[in-house]
């Protein structure tokens, strides 16, 4: 049987081209880039293309770009970094009830170094509201992050409007850009942003690498100290195969992303349109139409979103209930929580994103089997 993978917001397969571009800096070309020695410095040659490679997809300025080793960690660097540096101005912070746990919990965390956090709540359809933010600012809030597009169900903030509303109000800005470099386009000087995470394995790149975009002037304290790496502001030896997986993947993106938006859209919602026809009282979860192109979560009453997964599971179907960072918790998904779904609603709930692999074929047989192992979970319970 082969199975279908339906979990692209999760992890992506490492794309061949980005497999070959990093093969020879495992092994011929695998010089410390801090070495002063030829071998080294060539190492540093391809960090420092890969970088301006990356400014290039986001119009920043190549010093702008710290490469880090994940977007979890780039979420903490942005947090934690800015407001710590800005603690004489002010100790508070404003995010969503809908962040990623890498932002939610590293907020909490700041409270226990003595910052206020505002969590504003979503609309129902997992928008936030301008005027919500603006009634959140105080005169001591330093940091406003809010996510580009939720990881759970795909819905895309108005990332332009936050930012200008904090940057009148002279605050800065970072939003967690994990499930959208690379899928959609971004332009940190037009969206006012002034800090952004990015993860290399959400756009068909390797594990183990992320950057971290933090504009020019914006303060900033270091989290990990040590030989000086990143300007000082990340020590640690670079991953330069990661690196250099990266850029290729954004390289590639670049070239394909506006087609495999438009692909990934018609492939979405014929899903969509054959699961309304297939299976009776079934919701969508987030905004129809401001939500990733990729992205499908739905809500299906009378079954249970955890039978459903293990079920499509055994018929060779890999979808998920949430965030894979934070499933098997046994706790419903805070963000489906923070949308005001009655409780049939949470527990039916699953999410399925494709990617640039998936087939009309996969569409088809993925709906066919999401249909039948619905009926079998129902005839169960009647």
């Amino acid at each position: 049987m082969k199975s279908i993978y339906m979990d692209y917001a999760a992890t992506t397969p490492v794309d061949p081209r980005v497999r070959q571009a990093m093969e020879p800096f495992w092994t011929e070309q695998f010089g410390n880039s801090s070495s002063g020695h030829t071998t080294g410095q060539n190492a540093a040659r391809v960090i420092e293309s890969a970088r301006q490679n990356i400014a290039n997809m986001l119009n920043a300025r190549p010093e702008e770009i710290i490469f880090t080793g994940s977007g979890s960690e780039s979420d903490n660097m942005a947090i934690k970094g800015i407001a710590s540096s800005l603690k004489d101005k002010g100790n508070h912070i404003i995010t969503t009830n809908i962040e990623h746990n890498a932002v939610l919990k590293t907020c909490e965390y700041m409270k226990t170094e003595g910052y206020k956090v505002t969590f504003v709540p979503v609309a129902e359809n997992g928008i936030v509201k301008i005027d919500d933010i603006k009634k959140a600012i105080s005169q001591k809030t330093v940091l406003i992050s809010i996510m580009h597009a939720n990881n759970e169900i795909g819905t895309i903030q108005p990332v332009q409007e936050i930012g200008k509303l904090a940057r009148e109000n002279k605050i800065f800005f970072h939003t967690d850009a994990v499930q959208t470099f690379g899928h959609i386009p971004i332009d940190v000087r037009e969206m006012n942003i002034d800090a952004l995470s990015i993860s290399a394995h959400k756009l068909y790149g390797p594990k183990g690498v992320g950057v971290f975009y933090l504009r020019n002037h914006v303060p900033f304290t270091p989290l990990i100290h040590g030989g000086g790496h990143e300007e000082g502001r990340r020590s640690s030896t670079q991953n330069t195969p990661g690196i250099v997986g990266l850029a290729k993947a954004v390289d590639i993106a670049r070239k394909e992303m506006q087609e495999e938006k438009k692909r990934l859209t018609e492939y979405r919602n014929r899903l969509w349109q054959i699961i309304q026809d297939r299976i009776e009282d079934v919701h969508m979860n987030g905004d129809p139409q401001k939500r990733l192109p990729n992205n499908l979560n739905i809500s299906i009453e009378k079954v249970e979103g955890e039978s459903l997964l293990m079920n499509l599971d055994m018929e060779g179907i890999a979808v998920s209930s949430g965030s894979a960072c934070s499933s098997g918790s046994g706790k419903p998904s805070h963000v489906l929580t923070a949308l005001n779904l009655p409780d049939n609603l949470l527990r039916g709930s699953l999410r399925i994103t494709i990617g640039k692999y998936t087939s009309e074929e996969e569409i088809m047989q993925t709906a066919k089997k999401l249909s039948s192992v619905v009926a079998h979970l129902r005839s169960l319970s009647s």
